[in-house]
């Protein structure tokens, strides 16, 4: 208020100043004294605003000052708040990375516990699966059916493994290996030899063997996991078995046959014959054949004598070598190749030691001499066994030829009436058959296992001779 004033009389007192002396006349002056009250008043009132006007300011002042400080307090305040929020904003973030840290552990706690109980899953599954297979081949399951009933749900993923199943489950299989070790006399259902199921007595020897026992008939059970069921087996043992047998059940005996193979020997037993019992069969045929696999077996014994006794570990002879190289020690070793000249390896790189101070080509030439002539031994004796391999099928099969010709010629004579007639020529057709490819298989795999080791031997020397051309001429250069 009091700048807008200040310019208004300082304007009016320059404008009175300047007015002309000579204008000036009683009017003048009275105009001069009226201006003058004027100034006056105009002083006194612009006093009087500047007065009110500092009065104005200063409780302006006095209001921003207040409004001042009390904004500095309130800033100061702020800044308390601030900082406290800061420090509660560090908190949180600390916070926030530890529960982070804690989400990731979790996370990977969680995936590695999802993992372990899919992997239990499947390995509870598996174990059922297995443990049903158990089952089923045991020969318990046939006084227990469907006991692996409880092992569906788990093996057709009906539900998800828990521990009550897998307590079932191991409930099973210490029943089956309780079942299993057991020698015990008990009550079943048979299928006996006239198909008829018949109630009889049945010792079972764990899971090896069933025996049974129906009135004066005694015999062996076969157990069908299919139907899970005891067959009778279709021959009866011979009186001294049967006798042995119902010996034991009775009581009077301390032991009893019993087939570890669960029923295999049993079934080979009585319904085939034994080598020993086939061969006469085959006719004059067999007895080339014999000879030829006895010859083929000679020849495989010879040939792996010799291997095993003109090989060595070349791996240790070259380290043995290389190290006596080092130490320029020829006359050592040449002492040592000549204690083992008997071997083929030391034998070969003896011929080229002697032409170390030879040129390259030289001493390659006289290892490979010295490689070709030491073939012929290591490759004798493998054309006659592919000989024999190839002619013991063929001597099977003029067997075969010769028995058909016996059995056309019963044909001819008697007609095809009585099989019987026939037995004879087919036995012999079959058994030679039989004989020669049972000859003639190991006689190929001996061949072939021999030509094998004659390829790798000839392979090992060709590189031990390199090897050995090598370390002549490096120890040679880094001695020199």
């Amino acid at each position: 208020m009091m700048k807008e004033i200040y310019p208004l009389v300082l304007v009016l007192f320059f404008f009175w100043s300047i007015l002309p002396g000579t204008a000036i006349g009683a009017d003048g002056r009275l105009e001069h004294k009226l201006l003058e009250e004027q100034q006056q008043e105009l002083i006194q009132k612009a006093s009087k605003e500047k007065q009110e006007a500092a009065k104005e300011a200063a409780a302006q002042a006095a209001v921003i000052k207040k409004d001042k400080n009390e904004l500095q307090r309130a800033i100061a305040r702020l800044k308390q708040e601030n900082q406290a929020l800061r420090v509660q904003n560090q908190g949180l973030e600390s916070d926030i990375g530890n529960l982070k840290k804690v989400t990731e552990k979790l996370r990977e706690d969680l995936v590695e516990v999802s993992g372990e109980n899919r992997e239990f899953e499947g390995t509870v599954r598996g174990y059922a699966k297995d443990l049903k297979a158990l089952l089923l081949q045991s020969l318990q399951s046939g006084l227990h059916p469907d006991r692996h009933a409880v092992l569906e749900p788990l093996i057709l993923q009906q539900k998800t493994p828990s521990m009550e199943d897998v307590r079932k489950a191991a409930d099973l299989l210490f029943q089956e290996i309780l079942l299993s070790g057991e020698v015990r006399i008990t009550q079943g259902q048979i299928v006996d030899r006239n198909g008829k199921e018949q109630q009889a007595q049945l010792l079972l020897l764990g899971n090896f063997t069933g025996i049974y026992s129906l009135g004066s008939e005694v015999g062996f059970l076969l157990y069908s996991d299919q139907s899970q069921r005891y067959f009778a087996l279709s021959k009866l043992p011979s009186a001294r078995i049967a006798k042995n047998i119902s010996s034991y059940i009775a009581g009077q005996g301390d032991a009893v046959y019993m087939d570890i193979s669960k029923g295999g020997a049993i079934r080979q037993m009585t319904h085939q014959l034994s080598l020993a019992e086939q061969i006469p069969k085959g006719g004059v045929i067999v007895w080339p054949i014999l000879l030829i696999l006895i010859l083929a077996v000679l020849i495989f014994i010879e040939r792996l004598i010799f291997f095993f006794r003109k090989t060595t570990n070349d791996g240790k002879l070259m380290l043995r070598i290389k190290s006596m190289m080092i130490q320029d020690d020829w006359e050592g070793c040449r002492t040592f190749l000549e204690s083992k000249r008997t071997r083929l390896i030391p034998k070969v790189l003896l011929t080229a030691l002697a032409l170390k101070d030879k040129t390259r080509p030289e001493i390659e030439n006289a290892l490979q001499e010295a490689i070709l002539s030491e073939i012929p031994a290591i490759e004798r004796f493998l054309s006659t066994l592919g000989m024999l391999a190839a002619i013991a099928p063929l001597l099977g099969l003029l067997g075969t030829v010769t028995g058909m010709i016996n059995t056309f010629h019963a044909i001819t004579y008697f007609g095809t009436g009585d099989p019987r007639m026939m037995s004879g020529g087919i036995s012999e057709a079959l058994v030679t058959t039989m004989l020669g490819l049972s000859a003639a298989i190991p006689i190929m795999l001996g061949h072939t296992l021999l030509s094998r080791k004659v390829e790798t031997q000839i392979m090992k020397m060709e590189e031990k001779s390199v090897a050995f051309v090598n370390l002549v001429f490096k120890t040679s250069v880094e001695n020199h």
